[in-house]
Parts: structure tokens; sequence; C-alpha cells
């Protein structure tokens, strides 16, 4: 202030020379324009400064006089956002000009997000409020920037607000219809029509009535004035539109004659002489036949050229649909739409599963379109779906980019190392879900360290302390690695809420990227994932109760007299009760024919409804970090390595403990074939090995020597079976063994190994 209050005491001296050159006082005038932002702090300084620019301009000061590289007041004004100082000299009739980079005052105000000062430049130029309109396209200026400046005008009034959606739609459509011609650079026209439609939808939600409290078009119909800015889209919506049915009729055109690649090009070609007078933009005048026949001497067909661009014009498509919906619903119009095109959108997909993660980010949002890609999805490397996962949780958060910037004092966890458990418990729920997704500082009591190396330590002693059988959460396995929730944790008073912190921990942990110190029984994950469990699964608790399930499986029971009924036996607080498996299930016979519906009934008993409250409670925590539609992006063992990471594998410990049975040994040939395969494997591929034999990824503490069965220490073995065509590797879990078929060579054995590795490890015998 002192300083400031020296400039300004120089300014008035040079004011009372009044014989100084005009000169200096553009130069008085261009230091006052630069306090301006410590100006706003002290609203006398303020005044004092407004009235002394008043001053050098009643004293002559030439107010279009540009510096040296071609900046006049008004632009230095302008690049400060100085809103004030721009409406004085506007109303003294300042002229817009350019600097000599051609660089603009609007350009300088868009730049720096300054709205109010956008605002006084249009108000005396209306001509600038279309400019402003076109620079959404500018990639050069931030978008956040282009937003918070159509924001600030859009609030000014109705008009305003009407005007720039209306614009803005305009050039949605006509960059929309620029990308669908196959002739203009995808990367340019796509970037700009999501940009422009993504800062439309946000102006959009901006309006007097929002679409959380009232009925807009695609909600239920009604055309309110406000969603009729949406008018000029329809005409993109309907080029889409045409384009997709074409596609359609042409694959299965196609289907019928797989020689036929060109009619789709003809059928355009014949279209065009109908429809060359029409207004509305049609397929044929967006395909340049150069384009085509140079695309087609690549070997690339219509499909392949087109499908990117359809895609984006159908992701600008879901937003527009979208902001006019109430929060947490999907358009109905566009599930409509998806539903129609199904199988053209699939085939998108499946020539090129890039366009999911590009484009298809509805698919995350709409679980009722998601089952229909899934398969799809699945398929794809768990790389990319990691990424997709990580931009996509990230997304819609506050300063998503800054994640992991520095917390304050007061968002510290403090943490007592002699009670570890409960220090972090409490300090966890005194924090808010959002603090903690912005990031995470850790203390321990009495101790200077901080950073990311102490956060990893916390997690992994903190996970540790979970499954510590002092506060009987979990149970530990029968292969003696894993571990499941404890059926009887009810004897700790506080269970469910311990165990809803747990899941808030590991959802935590998978938000920011860091490796917990715990490994879970498949059918935990699959209870996190929601993916319904299997008989296979109970042998993790019971190897013996698991091998008679597979028994009654395996064997005709209808003359065998077991007399079992849909009901089982179980402790109910230290009596034993007799529970139905389903309605009436005391009294219902168990049949060869509904044999398979009596084990599903009964795993799901023992797997399941035993533990119901404790897995809900976890839910509870893991889901407020992690989006159920998010973590379905994953299977049981993608979710066991995205949560505890990679573990080494030594091959050869693993050859060194490895028993063979059925006619093998090692020294036969598919059996060296076998380990050459193992030794080439990447480490993700290993453990999905190790996971299909054995039901798990973990190698116990020292090593393959020490590995469990149902009844004790069961060595890896490898089995012999009779060879036939495609047949695949098949593993008994509860022993340890893969059941390997004498391949005729290194090359099959492959194959048909990685074929089981990924596509599953249970009820695949033949391919």
């Amino acid at each position: 202030k002192f300083c400031l209050e020296i400039n300004f005491c120089l300014i008035s001296i040079s004011i009372s020379i009044i014989n100084a050159r005009l000169v200096c006082l553009f130069v008085c005038l261009c230091v006052c324009c630069a306090f301006w932002h410590s100006l706003l702090c002290d609203r006398n300084l303020l005044v004092f400064f407004l009235q002394t620019v008043l001053c050098l301009l009643d004293s002559g000061a030439d107010i279009n006089r540009p510096n040296v590289s071609g900046a006049t007041p008004l632009y230095f004004a302008c690049s400060h956002g100085q809103r004030d100082t721009a409406q004085i000299l506007l109303s003294r009739g300042a002229k817009y000009l350019p600097d000599k980079n051609g660089v603009t005052p609007l350009d300088l105000c868009v730049q720096g997000g300054y709205g109010e000062t956008c605002e006084i430049l249009i108000q005396h130029h209306g001509r600038l409020f279309q400019t402003l309109v076109q620079m959404t396209q500018n990639d050069d200026i931030r978008e956040n920037m282009v937003r918070q400046v159509l924001e600030h005008v859009s609030q000014q009034s109705d008009s305003n607000y009407h005007k720039i959606l209306s614009n803005l739609a305009e050039v949605a459509t006509t960059n929309g219809h620029k990308l669908l011609s196959l002739s203009s650079s995808y990367e340019a026209q796509m970037k700009n029509l999501l940009r422009i439609v993504r800062i439309f939808c946000h102006v959009f939600c901006l309006g007097p009535s929002s679409p959380n409290n009232d009925n807009d078009m695609g909600y239920n119909g009604n055309k309110t004035p406000r969603s009729q800015v949406f008018k000029p889209l329809e005409l993109l919506w309907h080029s889409l539109e045409e384009w997709l049915v074409l596609i359609s009729t042409e694959m299965e055109r196609n289907n019928k004659n797989s020689s036929s690649n060109t009619e789709i090009t003809s059928l355009l070609f014949k279209q065009h002489k109908s429809d060359c007078l029409e207004t509305q933009p049609k397929l044929s005048s967006l395909l340049d036949p150069h384009i085509v026949m140079e695309a087609k001497a690549d070997g690339e067909d219509v499909i392949s050229m087109t499908a990117n661009r359809l895609s984006a014009v159908i992701q600008a498509f879901y937003l527009c649909c979208s902001c006019q919906m109430p929060q947490g619903m999907t358009s109905p119009r566009f599930i409509e739409f998806v539903c129609k095109h199904d199988e053209v959108l699939k085939c998108f997909v499946t020539r090129n599963p890039k366009i999911i993660f590009n484009h298809f980010h509805f698919l995350l949002e709409c679980p009722e379109l998601m089952s229909r890609f899934m398969h799809i999805i699945k398929a794809q490397p768990f790389k990319d779906r990691a990424e997709w996962f990580y931009e996509h949780l990230l997304a819609g958060q506050p300063d998503s980019g800054m994640v992991h910037r520095p917390v304050s004092e007061s968002d510290i966890l403090l943490i007592h190392r002699d009670s570890i458990f409960r220090s972090s418990c409490d300090s966890v729920s005194k924090s808010t879900n959002e603090k903690l997704k912005q990031g995470i500082a850790v203390r321990f009591h009495g101790e200077e360290g901080m950073g990311q190396g102490v956060v990893r330590e916390w997690f992994d002693i903190l996970s540790s302390e979970i499954i510590n059988p002092d506060y009987a959460l979990f149970t530990q396995s029968a292969d003696g690695t894993t571990f499941q929730p404890n059926s009887n944790s009810s004897v700790n008073p506080d269970h469910l809420n311990y165990f809803q912190f747990a899941g808030q921990i590991l959802g935590l942990a998978l938000y920011h990227r860091q490796l917990v110190n715990i490994y879970f029984t498949r059918s935990f994950y699959k209870h996190i994932l929601g993916i319904p469990v299997n008989y296979q699964d109970v042998s993790s608790i019971d190897p013996e109760y698991a091998k008679n399930l597979q028994w009654i499986l395996d064997n005709d029971i209808s003359d065998l007299g077991l007399e079992l009924t849909f009901s089982v036996e179980t402790d109910v607080f230290g009596a034993m009760e007799e529970v139905p498996l389903k309605p009436g299930g005391t009294t219902a016979l168990v049949t060869q024919e509904n044999k398979a519906e009596y084990v599903q009934l009964v795993t799901e008993l023992r797997m399941t409804r035993a533990i119901q409250p404790q897995i809900n409670a976890f839910l509870r925590g893991f889901h407020t970090f992690i989006p159920p539609s998010l973590i379905q992006l994953f299977d049981e063992y993608e979710l066991e390595l995205l949560l505890s990471g990679m573990p080494e594998i030594d091959v050869e410990d693993w050859f060194r403990n490895t028993e063979y049975t059925s006619g093998y040994s090692d020294q036969e040939p598919v059996v060296q074939w076998f380990w050459e395969v193992v030794k080439g494997l990447t480490q993700e591929e290993r453990i999905l090995l190790l996971q299909f034999v054995t039901g798990s990824s973990r190698v116990p503490h020292g090593g393959f020597a020490f590995l469990m069965g149902g009844s004790g220490l069961q060595k890896f073995t490898i089995a012999a079976m009779p060879y036939t065509p495609n047949l695949l590797p098949t593993a008994s879990t509860c022993i340890n063994m893969l059941k390997l078929p004498e391949y005729p060579s290194l090359v099959v054995l492959q194959d048909r190994l990685l074929v089981a590795l990924h596509c599953g490890s249970y009820g695949y015998t033949m391919a």
C-alpha cells in the first residue's frame, strides 16, 4: 500500500505538469492499469485510481495511442481484466484495436476468463458477441476460460442466455457436419465438436430452470422455450441417424452377400442425385469420391472410415441428452437410440475397441446400456481398462487434475502406532470424503516424517491390522494366504462399523493407487464386483464340502436314497437349526433334475447369505470412493491386482516343487514345452496361471513347497490327459492340479494354454 501511495504521488505530480508530453501521460495511464488487481482489495485506492485515469484523460492523453508493440490503453486494461477502466475508456471513445500480432482486447479477456470485461466490450461493440461464440473453436484458449466468460455473459439476461445457446448450437451443428465429411481432419473436427458441446451443455445447465427440477425435452417430451435452443442440433442428429441406418442396411446386405463391399458407396452417390437440391447436408455430400477411392485402395471400407467420426457425434448426442435430464437419470431418447442401432455400434467397437475408451463414456453412466457391451469391454487389455477406470474415477471432481496436491495441516491424519486401527478409524471418520479424495497426508504421533512414503507405510500396516484376529473381522481361508469375512464377527459389537471402515480404506487405497498388504478369497472379490459365486468358491473355506458338492454334480443321484431336501442345518447363535434354501425348501426333495439348483443355493448360503451384513457394510464404505459402475470393468483376478499389486513368482522354485502324475514326468516333451512357455509368460500371465490352477495368485511364505490343498500341503501337480483337437487345459483347484493334454507341439500348447488363461478357469473344455 505504501508503494502504491508513492506511485500515485508521482502520478499526481505528473498530472500537475500540464506541459508534459502526452506520451508520458500515456505511460502514467498504463502504470495505473498495472495496479488493478491490488486496487481491488482497497475501495478507497480504487476510487482514487479511477479518478486519476479520468484526470489523465481530461489532461489530453491520447486514448488510442499504442505503445511499441501496438497495445493501446484499452488493450492493456483488457489484458488485466480491468472492467471499470475499460468502461471509462470505451465511454471516452477508445477504439477496438489489435496489437501488432493481431491479438485483440477480446482475445485477452477470454484468455484470462474476464467475463465482466467481455460484457463491457460487447455492450459497446455488439458485433463482438458472435466473435465470442466463434472463439469456442479456438483450441489455443483454455476451455475453462471460455466457459467462464460465457457463463458470466449468459447470466446477465435471458436474452443473452438464449442467444449464446442458439449460436453455440449452430456452431456445433456446423462442426458436426464437417466431422461427418470424410475429407475433413477427424482429430481437429472431433475435438472442436466435443469442446463446443461441453461448453453448450455447461451454459444450458446454468439456466433459470435446472433439469433437476424441471421437465425438459428428452425427459417427458414437453418443449419449453429453454429447450428450443437444441433445435439446430436436430439436423446433426438426423444426419447421424441416416448414416447408422445406411450402414445397418449395408451390413445386412453383406451378411447375405459377403462379396459386396462397394454398394454402400453406390447407394450414397445415387442418393446424391435426388437430394442435391435439399438444404440439409446429405450423406453423399459428406462423402468425397476421391477420399473413398483412396481408402478403398488401402483396403479400408466405409465402416472403418466412418466409425470414429460417427462415434464422436454419438458422444455429443449423449452429452446433449444428458444435460436435459435430472442428475442420475439416463435420457429415454438416448437409450432408445442405442437399442435401435445396437448392432452397428457393436460392429464399431468390435472393429476398433478404442472407440469405447474414446467416445462411449456413456456406458459407465448407464448400467442399462453397459450390459450390452460388457463382453467387448472385458475383452480389452487390462491396462487399457485400468486407464479408463482412473480417467473417469477422477472426472467431475474439483481440481481433478490435482488429486495429489498438498493438504492443509488440519487435514493431516494423525495416527498412533500403538493403536493404528482405532486411531485410523477415528481420524478418517473426522475427515470428509471430498478432502480424502483430494489428497492424503499421514503423520505418526511423535514422528516428524511425512510424504508419500509415510502414506504407503500407513496403508501397508493398516491393511495388515484389518485382518488381525483380535478384531474378528476376517478369517483365514483353507489355502492359508487369503482371507474371507468372518460369519461370527458379531462377537465384536462394532463389527459392522469396522467392516464399513475396512471398505473405506480399500476404496481409498484404490482411489489413490496405493497397494494394500492383504489378499482376499476369490469369492469376496466377486462380492465386491457383484459377480455371483459358484460352488468352486466353497473350496476356499471348506475344501471337503466343495468336494461333496462336486460329487453331487458329477454323479447320478436318482437311486442313491440320499433324501436331500432344499435345506441345511446350520449353527444359529449356538444352536443347530434347519434353514430352508428357498420357500418350502424343507419339504422339497433334491433330484437329478434340480441338483444344480441345490448346489448353487447351498453355495449362496455358505458364501453369501451367511456373511451378507458384513458384505453390505464393507461395500457401503468401498463405494464411498469407488462407484459400482466403474469397478465392474474388472474380474476378480484383476481386482486383486489393482488392490494388492503383482506378486513376484519364482519360476525355478515353481519347477522344483512340481509333481507329475498320470504318466507325465519332467522328461516328457509336453512337460518341457510347458515350462518353456511358462518362462516366456509375462508376470501377469504367470499369476493368471497360478490362479487358474490353485485359485490364488499368492505363493505362500516359504515358496511353492508350502502350497496348501484341500487336505493340507499339496504341491503343484501336472496330470496327463489324452489330446483331442482344440481341447483346453483344465484344473482342479482343490488339489492344485493342472490337467494338461498331450499336445503335439509347443505352439499348440502355448495357444491352448493362453486361451484357457484369458477366457476363464472354469467350464471350458472345448474352444
